[in-house]
């Protein structure tokens, strides 16, 4: 009797863990290589530590069961280290989001930040304070945190993100006086700063609406009504034309693109698509994403 009660707490108790997971099951990789000297355990801790932050903070009010987690990672390089606890670095940021009765995983988020400086002492431990300015490493990994968890949250719910991408905004004000680089308007047109603002406008509204219509109403819904689900995705996808034209060469349209534009030409170079939607999507998207537009061909 004494065992059965014990197991039944033991399975009670994992019962629970399993639904209060936290959200984000994300690899990081800290690449040094290019920096001088066998001892590289600092990198080694680094890894962990961050590791540690992304998957241990929590970062929403929602509860996450442990098979629910959003798959992502972070690749980190570090380009060269111009003190003891300094370093300069990029880094490279995916996610995935499962598809529904299916074993594919669509690309959420690929997004590549060359402006990531920050400082890190050994075995110190990350702590992230949502109402202030942190140090420039925990506030560079929260505001991809909740990049990630708003473009998840757009693909299940119309703007379902905005709670995440708001979190980001406040995070880049927080972060407007620091030194590091990547936070401000006028240093670069693609950096953390246009990313969320892009995010938060209006005028960027169909890159939103389009992330909830090509997975919730299309991807999910391939396996029931095949047809409806090109047609609403092509639709959908041809209203980025508008965006591109009043905003050309925006940061979000080209995020778009790095992720998604691999997976839209599987998608519509099909033979069951019919060659209108293959024309709108072609067109589309060779027009938004001109420097590649030769990729667009194999939507024949």
């Amino acid at each position: 009797m004494k065992k059965r009660i014990l197991s039944i707490t033991f399975i009670l108790i994992s019962f629970i863990i399993g639904v209060n997971a936290q959200e984000l099951n994300c690899r990081v990789q800290v690449n040094s290589a290019k920096i001088p000297g066998s001892d590289k355990s600092v990198f080694t801790n680094m890894q962990q530590v961050m590791t540690d932050f992304m998957n241990n903070t929590r970062w929403t009010n929602d509860k996450y069961r442990s098979e629910e987690k959003i798959e992502c990672s972070m690749n980190i390089i570090i380009d060269s280290r111009p003190s003891t606890d300094q370093y300069k670095a990029s880094i490279q940021i995916t996610s995935n989001r499962p598809v529904y009765k299916t074993t594919y995983s669509s690309p959420m988020v690929n997004i590549k930040d060359d402006y990531f400086e920050f400082r890190f002492v050994e075995f110190q431990q990350l702590e992230y304070n949502e109402n202030a300015q942190n140090s420039n490493l925990v506030s560079v990994l929260a505001y991809y945190a909740n990049i990630i968890l708003g473009f998840d949250y757009d693909s299940f719910s119309m703007m379902g993100g905005s709670t995440y991408f708001t979190k980001a905004q406040t995070i880049v004000n927080n972060s407007a006086n620091v030194p590091e680089p990547g936070w401000r308007a006028f240093e670069n047109d693609r950096n953390r700063y246009w990313l969320v603002e892009n995010l938060n406008s209006n005028a960027f509204k169909p890159v939103r609406e389009l992330t909830y219509n090509l997975h919730r109403k299309g991807l999910d819904e391939m396996s029931k009504d095949q047809q409806e689900a090109l047609r609403l995705m092509a639709e959908n996808i041809e209203k980025l034309k508008a965006v591109n034209k009043a905003k050309p060469i925006s940061w979000l349209l080209q995020v778009f693109c790095y992720a998604k534009s691999e997976e839209i030409i599987n998608i519509f170079k099909g033979e069951p698509v019919p060659p209108n939607l293959k024309v709108i999507v072609k067109s589309t998207m060779q027009e938004i994403d001109a420097v590649n537009a030769g990729n667009y061909d194999g939507i024949k």
